[in-house]
């Protein structure tokens, strides 16, 4: 009796295990090679700095006819040539980029016009009253860009996001999350910034921060290569005629101006 109820059931999961298998061979999912290619050279992180759904996601992007192929941004340069060579494609390298937070209002520097209780998210904060600083396009420094740093690239510092050069792989996905507009993409061969976005008159800026663009034009004036234009009592570097000198670094009243040496992280708060 046991032994015939064992021989039944044994026979019953042949059967069903073969059925099984039958069925997945017919439904199965075809997948291109060249896909399985692209997913062999990517990182694996699955990371989504991309903007797809994992690496399998880009993976499927890649063979479409006018797809970017250059979105990995962990796997770099090696990865962007490796897929071009897979898929025949001409490989268009971009320039390493770092982000770059335009503020150094830390806590103490930019005055607070009220205290803010809510959610401590930088796009939620902005919503009350244009944010709880008298600027109001200073940081607001509740790190929503850092929590949604794939890389772990960003810390806060005193209510200021500081970017460790080394993991920051230029993305950008800290970008659309700054409700201030405050981060940008800056190729890493450029290494002086104006790190304010203030476009109230000079008088107004020392009243709201200590570290503000005043527009007093003294950075204009000695910039030897006329890199540097005021806009909206704002300084505004032109990068493509900007050589690092640090002459309008040295001239800068309120030190808004900075020379980024450091090969690691942007810390220019003093």
């Amino acid at each position: 009796m046991v032994l015939n109820s064992v021989l039944i059931l044994g026979g019953i999961g042949l059967f069903f295990g073969l059925g099984l298998a039958f069925i997945g061979k017919k439904l199965a999912v075809k997948i291109d090679p060249l896909e399985e290619n692209i997913l062999q050279v990517l990182p694996g992180s699955n990371c989504g700095a991309c903007g797809f759904a994992g690496c399998a996601g880009y993976a499927v992007e890649c063979l479409k006819e006018n797809a970017d192929i250059g979105k990995c941004a962990l796997g770099g340069e090696k990865v962007v040539r490796q897929i071009s060579d897979i898929l025949g494609k001409e490989a268009k390298i971009k320039e390493d980029s770092v982000a770059v937070v335009f503020c150094q209002g830390k806590d103490g520097i930019s005055k607070d016009r009220f205290v803010y209780e809510g959610i401590a998210d930088c796009s939620a904060a902005n919503l009350i009253a244009e944010g709880n600083k008298e600027c109001i396009w200073a940081c607001l420094g509740f790190g929503t860009c850092m929590e949604v740093c794939p890389f772990g690239a960003i810390r806060m510092d005193e209510g200021i996001p500081v970017i460790d050069e080394e993991k920051c792989k230029g993305c950008g996905i800290c970008i659309p999350a700054c409700p201030r507009e405050l981060i940008t993409l800056i190729p890493k061969r450029h290494r002086v910034y104006v790190l304010c976005r203030s476009k109230e008159k000079g008088k107004k800026v020392r009243e709201m921060c200590e570290k503000g663009c005043i527009g007093c034009g003294l950075c204009v004036k000695v910039c030897p290569t006329g890199a540097i234009q005021l806009k909206d009592n704002l300084a505004v570097i032109e990068y493509d005629k900007c050589n690092n000198c640090g002459k309008c670094v040295e001239k800068c009243p309120t030190k808004s101006i900075v020379l980024n040496n450091s090969s690691s992280s942007m810390q220019f708060l003093s």
